[in-house]
């Protein structure tokens, strides 16, 4: 079980159960950990209690009182060592906007380009 928790992990923030599946089974293909969450409360409260967290893969639009955008910040104050990741279907942000050299990825995007992101963002 330690060597569960030993291993890095990528937070998935995305509020269409499919879509955040699809993603999170897609990052643990790599041989890391994926944590799922709906919201940025929920979102929040797993990096609370995950160190091993060490990239934040998130959706904008979602419900609740904060955006991913909103998030990715958040998350980038509270831990800078987490790398971002950030994804959208009805958005575009230019990657200087995002915090600390963060990424953006539109939706559809192709395994491959998540899996490549990913393991970019863990220094693989």
């Amino acid at each position: 079980m330690s060597e569960q928790t030993d291993k890095p992990a990528v937070l998935v923030v995305e509020d269409e159960p499919l879509v955040r599946f699809t993603a999170a089974d897609t990052i643990e293909d790599l041989g890391v950990s994926a944590l799922e969450a709906q919201d940025a409360r929920e979102a929040l409260q797993l990096l609370a209690e995950h160190p091993q967290v060490k990239v934040l893969f998130t959706d904008i639009d979602m419900p609740g009182s904060m955006n991913g955008l909103q998030l990715a910040a958040h998350v980038h104050q509270a831990r800078p060592d987490v790398g971002i990741v950030v994804t959208s279907g009805k958005h575009s942000v230019e990657e200087h906007r995002l915090p600390d050299h963060g990424s953006f990825l539109p939706k559809p995007y192709r395994t491959e380009q998540l899996q490549q992101l990913v393991s970019s963002k863990l220094g693989e």
